[in-house]
């Protein structure tokens, strides 16, 4: 694995996700500052899930035919000038157009990322590889917001603007190293061409793992959504206690995705992802019976197995689909996260008709489908799955 390398497209990947978390922290300065109804501000939000998530099979198809490395620095410049623009334009319209701009950024990057994290993970590291390239954009969503409103806070809405300059240094930056990771790139395909090692794509399996990524990715959603809720609500904690949890079940996530990565690598990509996705729905189900303290240990453990499983599931994908990467990685990450963000909205209008204690459960239930699929996954050394075929 090359090291240098990683860390870069990581760094990518936090500065296109810090755009994505930038909006949501966007909705109630536009509200209160520019009028924006309720139904205008989230509108923000479809728009930007469109852009950046749903459409990322496309860009990965388009980066399978012809990988296009320019999309790296390029869509961090277009997703820091997308958000900076929100800060110099007054209609909602127009506001739109450039939230657009900033979630074309976005989907842009990350399949041609991914692929590029494959490339550079050498044969027996790419799990591990991937997990550092996830963090990279776990730490991007948190920053996102933490920079909107310093930038709100200090030089009022216009100020937004000076989102665009650490995008652009970043974006200079990814560009100058484009030329090694292209070379790192081409030697992994030479290196793959001379073994005739390519591989067959094999679709059933992956419309399994992609499955597996969709309920995986729903219930990560769910658990951001109603942990905090949970714990205010139903536990009776204070507004801080119930965000903290949900710092908890981040900062646990982090540390099961490179964990998780690095025992895929060791142990194998499926037992991993296995026992992993049968340890959620038990901890879910026993967080409805704990305490405020206990709350918190199953929190913790819940973050560190759910999201142990994102680096697996995008290494899985593009294993079976060793000549379609880019589209393995644009369905793996970013239809993914759009289906869970759906199913997330679905959850509160179940909250809305039922109960917390029934979504809640709901929520325990949705990695039990991935769990079932999972067991039915070809391994690394299962038949039909050569050791060339996965180099």
């Amino acid at each position: 694995m090359d090291r240098r390398s990683i860390s870069v497209l990581a760094s990518g990947h936090a500065m296109v996700d810090a755009c994505q978390g930038a909006v949501p922290a966007l909705l109630p300065f536009l509200i209160s500052r520019r009028g924006y109804s309720y139904a205008e501000a989230t509108s923000l939000l479809l728009v930007m899930t469109i852009c950046s998530s749903l459409l990322q099979p496309l860009f990965g198809y388009i980066t399978d035919s012809r990988s296009i490395s320019w999309l790296l620095p390029g869509g961090v410049l277009a997703g820091g000038l997308g958000i900076a623009m929100v800060g110099l334009v007054d209609s909602h319209t127009m506001t739109l157009v450039a939230v657009g701009l900033a979630g074309l950024g976005v989907g842009a990057y990350h399949p041609e990322g991914a692929r590029n994290a494959n490339y550079v993970a050498g044969t027996k590291r790419r799990a591990t590889a991937m997990s550092f390239y996830g963090v990279g954009g776990n730490i991007g969503f948190a920053i996102g917001p933490v920079l909107i409103t310093l930038l709100v806070l200090a030089f009022g809405l216009d100020g937004i603007v000076w989102f665009a300059l650490p995008m652009t240094i970043g974006a200079i930056w990814l560009a100058s190293e484009m030329p090694r990771i292209d070379a790192l790139r081409l030697a992994a395909l030479g290196r793959s061409a001379a073994r005739g090692a390519s591989g067959r794509d094999r679709w059933i399996p992956f419309a399994g793992i992609a499955t597996v990524a969709g309920f995986r990715s729903s219930a990560y959603f769910g658990l951001q959504a109603f942990v905090p809720i949970f714990l205010i609500t139903g536990l009776g904690t204070s507004d801080a206690i119930g965000n903290a949890a949900l710092s908890v079940l981040l900062a646990a996530g982090i540390a099961g995705t490179l964990i998780g990565g690095s025992l895929a690598d060791r142990l194998g990509n499926r037992p991993v992802l296995v026992v992993s996705l049968a340890m959620v729905c038990p901890l879910v189900l026993a967080l409805l019976a704990a305490g405020v303290a206990g709350a918190f240990i199953l929190v913790s453990l819940i973050g560190f197995f759910l999201f142990g499983t994102f680096s697996i599931a995008v290494v899985m994908g593009q294993e079976f689909l060793p000549n379609r990467i880019g589209v393995a990685s644009g369905v793996t990450l970013g239809a993914a996260i759009g289906f869970g963000g759906f199913v997330a909205w679905l959850l509160g209008l179940l909250a809305d008709q039922t109960s917390l204690t029934t979504v809640m459960i709901v929520i325990a239930a949705l990695p039990v489908p991935a769990f079932l699929i999972s067991l039915l996954l070809p391994g690394e050394n299962e038949p039909g799955t050569s050791t060339q075929e996965l180099s």
